[in-house]
Parts: C-alpha cells; structure tokens; sequence
C-alpha cells in the first residue's frame, strides 16, 4: 500500500513536516483554542447534567482522535452548547444528572452516535446531510439558543429556588444569591465586551481565572456559595457504561439519531469555512470517520458526545492556525490542567460557568434569520417557523421539532417534484423562447403545442407532463404537432420512457408529428436502447432549438389522414 493511499484513511500521514516558523504559529493558536476550551468543556459539562471533570476528558482524546483521523485539521473538537443541550434534554426523565446511570446514558448515547457517523463515513453516505436545509438548522438552532439560555439564567442570577415559579408566586430578594448574581453577571458583562472589542483574546479563562480567585479571597465557597468544587486530576480511566436494556435503547434512538445529525452538521458549518480558506475540497465522509471515532473515544472515557465548535474554530483560524499542530497543542495545554490545574477550578463559583455559557450561544441568536428567508421563499421560512416552535413546545424532547421540520421539507420538495415547471413557449422579440402565456406572445407555428419541462423525465415528473400535453390535445383537436424543448431534461428512467412512447403513439395516431430539440446523450441513449428513435414519419429530432425553430415555422399544412 502505498503512502498516498495511506494517507486516505489516516490524514495525518499528509501534514506538512514542522520547522521552527510554523511550529511557532501553530503553538500561539493552538494556546488561544487551549484557553478557550478547558472553561468552555467544564461549563458545557454542566450544561448536559455531567461530572464537570468530563467535559476535560471530552477536550482531550476525543479532539485528538479528531484532528488525528479527519480530513479538517484546524476544527475546535470537543464539547458544544447544541450538542450538550440535546444530550441533558434527551436524558431528563431516564435517570438522576450527575449519577452513574446517567453517565452510562450519555456514554452511550457517544458510543451510538460515534458508531452511526463512522460506519456512514466508511459508506460514503456523507450526502444524507444535505437533506436537512438551512430553514430547518436555522429553526432549531433559534430555538435551541433560546432553551439553552433559559436553562443557565437561574445559575446566572443566583436563584436559590428549584424553579421560577416560586419566583413569581413569592417575589422576594431573598430568593437570590446576590454574590453569585454578581459573579455571573459581571462575568457575562465583561466576556460580552471581550467578544466585540477583542474577538481573538482568550477572555473566558481571564474571566474564570479572576471570579475563582476573587471567590477564594472572599471565602464564597466556605460560606455556602455554589462552587465547581473538586475536580480529580489525572488522565481518564478507561470506561464501559455496561450493557443497555432494550428499554433505555429504544428511549435512546431518536436522541442518538438527532445528536449525530445535529453535531455533524456543527462541524460541516466549520469545515466548509475551512475549505473556502485553504481552497481545498471538503471531504465530508473522512470527517464523518474522523467526528465518530472522536464521539467513540469520548464514551470510552466516560464523557459525552463532541462535535465541531464554530466560535473555536473560528478562533483558531483567526489565530493563524494552519495545520492539525495547533491542535496538538492546544489539546496539550488541556493535558497540563489535568494533571496539575484543576485544584485552580475549585473556587470558580458556578455562575460564572452559566456566563461562559450564555455568552457562547448569544451569538446563535439571529432573530432577522427567519424575516429574510420569508422575503426569499415563504413556505420555507414557514417550516423553519414550524421547526423553531415545536422544538420549543416539546422541550425536552426537542429533537420532534427537527424531524418534523425535515419531513416537510421533504414533502416539500417531493411537491415540487411531482408538480414540475411546464410551460408552453413562443418566440420573444428579443429572439429568446419564453413563456407564451406570460408574455403574450403568439405560437411558434400553427397546430403546434411547443413545450418546455424544467425537470427530469421521471416517475416524479411524468404524468405531469403526459396530463399536460393530454388536456391540451383534447381542447384543441386541430393541433397534430408536438414539440418539446428537451435541453432541461437530463435524465429519463422507465417510467419517463414509458410517458415518451404514448406521447409519440399519440402523435402518430393524430397523424402529427413529435418534435425533439436539444436531446442531452444520456437521455437519447436510453431512448435509443428502447427503439423510440428509429427512424419513422412521426419523428423529427433537432440539435438545437435554433435548428428546431427554423424547422417548425416552415411546417407545411398537414394532411389528414385516412
């Protein structure tokens, strides 16, 4: 085998050769990501009901199976806000967060996911991802932003009470930390001024590094504050969540099914700014590879699923990020917290946590979104409408508001493909063949009926055109000529071929004539294979619609047949 063949399954192999210039701006880049992910996997880690330490472990191997295994080297891989939210939410009612069982769940849920974007990758069915439409991700992930946001504000503002309602029947200040509102809102206050003024500063571990300290020398944490509290230092163990019962796999399946699509579709966003930057090709099925391992290798850790941050990403490619070193060392800086740091978390009041949080996900909120698609396409903008209320409706299951979304997208596009554009052209003073109708413009020839279909002659499209031709003919007997303009047809199955001879026994049996211009290869090759265009009076084929043109306007007056 050779190394480029190699290289195809382990990408690896293809980074350039370090020297001393490149080494030095991939290690500046991969510390700015470093320093961004440890506050971030620790307060996504919360975000999904885990052991805080887990979203370390979710930052380590996994982001180094990733950027070992996929085919985009400069992706931030490990935890997300869309990815956590769906795994907290798909398991709220399964088990206890933070328990054993619920981490077995959420390892689980990594161990599935990873699995179906592996074998999909090793498949190459990366373009099933292209079923799921702007409308629909925009739609989910408004709402998804709104939810996640709803979740952090009682850690945010310090509220005391299990829910907001007590909030409301009581109002009370005493119902509040006011230290931990402090914190968290301070927090948000200067990481949102961070993010508009200084976009590449690695402000969350400032913001964090500073509430920890100013937490220990209050003493917050002796006096009853919400903390992160002690974290275990050293690498993850090895970890299986045991065998899953058939009931936990059933309540399972939907959740793993929308996880790996969503956080897929997470990374595609990444990756294809990535591709535009290095002018290369997107190789979507070796990032499947690439993404499933890294969900696999997480399970095995005992952490939960990862996928593609596009806030880090971005960093990482701002920061002069060229090649998968940056990762490596970023991952490295997360290995050094993990071994010596994580004492340095333990005063971190939680508040600050759900203001790293927040901040992330403000920036997935884009309320002009849905106005700008109605003005482009309203019935898409009404499902990314549909899409967005349902996933608020059933939270926490979600996950209904994306399959609902991409149902009617389907059935969307199955409409437009069972009703196709079929319209009867004539001749523009402008010398182009437009809609006759529309510009009011007078037949190509009399006793013609000159059609254009914009579409494929398939099973989807061809009773369409045979009702069409068939309606007309019965209104208008004199007609006995038939000409399509099959330059927009590229391809034909059984069906299409099907519709094609009664059209052409139709003609003939009227004593006309069927009129081909501009038939594309592959669609005369299959008629040819099934003898539809020998040679016969009712048959007449042009290259080109010019050729057709002049053809037609030179029809003599049919003769009737006996």
């Amino acid at each position: 085998m050779t190394l480029q063949s190699l290289a195809r399954w382990l990408p690896f192999l293809k980074w350039p050769r370090p020297d001393r210039h490149l080494l030095k701006g991939e290690f500046w880049a991969g510390m700015t990501v470093g320093l961004m992910l440890v506050p971030q996997g620790v307060a996504y880690a919360a975000l999904a009901g885990m052991p805080l330490v887990t979203g370390i472990y979710a930052s380590l191997i996994p982001a180094l199976v990733a950027v070992l295994f996929s085919s985009s080297t400069r992706l931030g891989v490990g935890p997300t806000a869309l990815t956590s939210l769906l795994i907290g939410a798909s398991l709220t009612g399964l088990a206890e967060p933070g328990s054993a069982q619920w981490v077995a769940l959420a390892a689980w849920m990594a161990l599935l996911s990873g699995l179906l974007q592996m074998v999909m990758g090793m498949a190459r069915f990366g373009w099933l991802l292209n079923l799921v439409t702007s409308p629909v991700l925009n739609g989910f992930t408004q709402a998804a932003a709104l939810l996640i946001l709803g979740s952090q504000l009682a850690a945010l503002t310090g509220l005391r009470a299990a829910d907001w309602g007590a909030l409301l029947s009581t109002p009370s200040p005493g119902l509040f930390d006011l230290t931990a509102a402090g914190f968290g809102l301070g927090s948000l206050a200067l990481l949102m001024l961070a993010r508009r003024g200084l976009p590449q500063f690695p402000a969350a571990i400032v913001v964090v590094g500073a509430a920890g300290a100013l937490s220990w020398a209050l003493g917050y944490a002796d006096a009853g504050g919400a903390v992160v509290g002690a974290l275990p230092s050293g690498l993850p163990a090895p970890y299986w969540p045991g065998a899953l019962p058939w009931s936990s796999f059933s309540a399972l399946v939907m959740p793993v099914l929308v996880v790996t699509l969503v956080s897929f579709l997470e990374t595609a966003s990444s990756a294809k700014v990535e591709s535009q930057r290095s002018k290369e090709q997107w190789n979507e099925n070796q990032d499947l590879i690439g993404q499933g391992l890294a969900k696999i290798s997480s399970g095995l850790c005992g952490s939960f699923a990862t996928s593609a941050s596009f806030s880090r990403s971005a960093i990482n490619l701002y920061a002069g990020a060229k090649t998968g070193w940056a990762t490596l060392f970023a991952i490295s800086l997360v290995l050094v917290v993990l071994l010596w740091l994580t004492p340095a978390l333990y005063h971190v009041p939680q508040s600050v946590l759900a203001a790293v949080v927040v901040t992330a996900v403000t920036s997935l909120i884009k309320p002009g979104t849905l106005l700008r698609l109605w003005r482009v396409s309203r019935v898409e903008a009404v499902i990314g409408g549909v899409t967005f209320a349902l996933t608020l409706a059933t939270a926490p299951r979600m996950y209904w508001g994306v399959l609902v979304g991409l149902l009617m997208n389907l059935s969307h596009f199955l409409y437009q493909r069972l009703h196709p554009r079929i319209i009867e052209v004539g001749l523009h003073p402008d010398g182009s063949l437009r809609d006759r109708h529309l510009w009011q413009l007078p037949p190509l020839a009399p006793r013609l009926l000159a059609l254009r279909m914009d579409a494929e002659l398939d099973f989807a499209s061809a009773s369409a055109l045979e009702r069409r031709v068939t309606e007309h003919l019965a209104a208008h007997p004199e007609v006995v000529h038939l000409c399509l303009l099959s330059q927009p047809i590229n391809r034909i199955d059984v069906t299409g071929v099907e519709t094609f001879a009664q059209l052409l026994a139709q003609m003939e049996l009227r004593g006309g004539t069927l009129h081909l211009s501009g038939l594309k290869l592959p669609v005369e090759q299959v008629l040819r294979q099934a003898g539809l265009l020998e040679l016969r009076p009712g048959l007449a084929m042009y290259r080109t619609d010019a050729e057709a043109l002049v053809a037609l306007q030179q029809l003599p007056e049919p003769v009737p047949r006996a």
